[in-house]
């Protein structure tokens, strides 16, 4: 089902948080860097920050073949007819190049409304399909990270989104998942000569995450101790799960996630001004090296 899809998206992407403006729509410069990230060859844009699905709008309307996918949009902020309703008008509106990426988020951001993530997401996903205008499920992605999830991700939709994961992560995510489900992991890159530097950039962003038991379980799981969480991260954790150095060293690691089982690899400039700026810089000098 999601060969197609992996081929559209093409091997890389950008993960980029969200900037709006005071109207809540996606800033000027956001539209413009949409638009050239696709004139540098990325073939997808995902969203980030819980984003809601109608932000894709003035971005696909900027662009003709770059993809917009949610990264990942939060089953506790819209109910299902809502967010199937607004896909529903993307797709009207722009054709075939949205993305519906959903997730359970974290019980310390969704607060009291966070309860069986799993059923619930279950349950989201049998709405989405009951509705007047049903999300095709070869357009919409989950973020998943545990077993549980990685089924679901394989039997009710197009494949698996997982954020802050290693390529040993990958392999296995590809082997529950099987051969044909998409695997769009999202790999942190920090492009910085100086590797202490890099190491002190990718702390200060990684400590947030770290506090978040649903990513540390995870990385338990692939053999990280408490340890490796402190202070915002080992060196080794940091190792796995950024891009750190050169523009060679960031084409490294792509191919790792690529050879490991990844159709298409999702990348997050991270530097001081990360959610505030958009890396294009850093991007530019990206594009040349990367696989098309």
């Amino acid at each position: 089902m999601a060969h197609n899809l992996a081929t559209e998206l093409g091997p890389v992407g950008v993960w980029q948080s969200t900037l709006t403006g005071d109207d809540g729509a996606p800033t000027p410069e956001f539209v413009d860097g949409a638009r050239e990230m696709e004139e540098l060859g990325y073939g997808a844009l995902w969203l980030g920050g819980s984003p809601r699905v109608g932000l894709a709008g003035p971005l696909l309307a900027a662009t003709s073949t770059l993809w917009l996918a949610t990264g990942i949009a939060s089953i506790w902020d819209d109910e299902p007819a809502a967010v199937a309703g607004e896909t529903a008008a993307l797709r009207d509106a722009h054709g075939d190049r949205f993305v519906l990426g959903l997730g359970v988020s974290h019980a310390a951001l969704a607060g009291e409304r966070y309860r069986r993530p799993y059923a619930a997401m279950v349950s989201y996903l049998d709405a989405l399909d009951a509705g007047d205008r049903p999300v095709p499920a070869d357009r919409r992605v989950l973020a998943a990270l545990g077993p549980r999830m990685l089924e679901l991700s394989r039997d009710r939709a197009a494949g698996a989104h997982p954020y802050l994961v290693t390529e040993e992560h990958t392999a296995g995510a590809r082997a529950t998942l099987g051969p044909d489900a998409l695997l769009a992991p999202e790999l942190k890159v920090v492009v910085d000569t100086d590797l202490a530097r890099a190491r002190e950039t990718a702390r200060a962003y990684l400590s947030r995450y770290l506090q978040l038991p649903n990513y540390t379980r995870n990385l338990e799981r692939l053999g990280f101790a408490p340890e490796d969480f402190d202070g915002g991260g080992s060196d080794r954790l940091l190792s796995e799960v950024f891009a750190l150095g050169d523009v060679d060293a960031v084409r490294r690691r792509v191919d790792a996630f690529l050879a490991a089982g990844a159709d298409h690899v999702a990348l997050q400039v991270v530097t001081e001004h990360v959610g505030r700026e958009l890396p294009l810089t850093v991007l530019r000098a990206l594009a040349p090296a990367l696989p098309r």
